[in-house]
């Protein structure tokens, strides 16, 4: 094992053990979106709370393997505090680049960058996915609302 991928294998542990933002909160001014995987059990609970095209907060909870919910813990720190555009761009070229899809390559992913590898291995993509897509799917709502 390279010290880079031992290096991202601690960086899911620490975030699987130590899940940052975990919790919901069910306040009324937050969205909510609920997703499992039905063929690995990984279910997961995201909500986040937008405010003037900011993401003020994320937060996160469910059960699933170590990936699934250490891209859960990372993804709400990584995308707390960007604009909403921004996260949608950098979510849809973290969701390709874990897919082994071209993505932009000029995307800072920050710590999301540990899951590059998941790419191959195709049985762990929706694992690493699910709370991005989640996400997306609150982002898509808030949207919906205000329009």
């Amino acid at each position: 094992m390279t010290n880079l991928s031992n290096l991202y294998r601690q960086v899911i542990m620490d975030h699987y053990r130590n899940p940052r933002n975990k919790g919901i909160t069910n306040a009324p001014n937050y969205v909510k979106c609920h997703l499992k995987n039905p063929s690995c059990g990984d279910m997961i609970d995201v909500e986040s709370l937008v405010e003037d095209g900011i993401i003020k907060d994320i937060h996160h909870d469910g059960q699933g393997c170590s990936i699934c919910c250490a891209s859960a813990s990372i993804m709400s720190e990584v995308i707390k505090g960007m604009k909403v555009d921004d996260a949608k761009y950098l979510i849809d070229n973290y969701l390709k680049m874990v897919s082994n899809q071209e993505y932009d390559q000029n995307v800072d992913f920050d710590e999301l960058q540990v899951f590059d590898g998941v790419k191959d291995l195709p049985a762990r993509v929706r694992c690493a996915s699910i709370s991005s897509q989640a996400l997306l799917n609150t982002l898509k709502k808030e949207d919906e609302t205000d329009a």
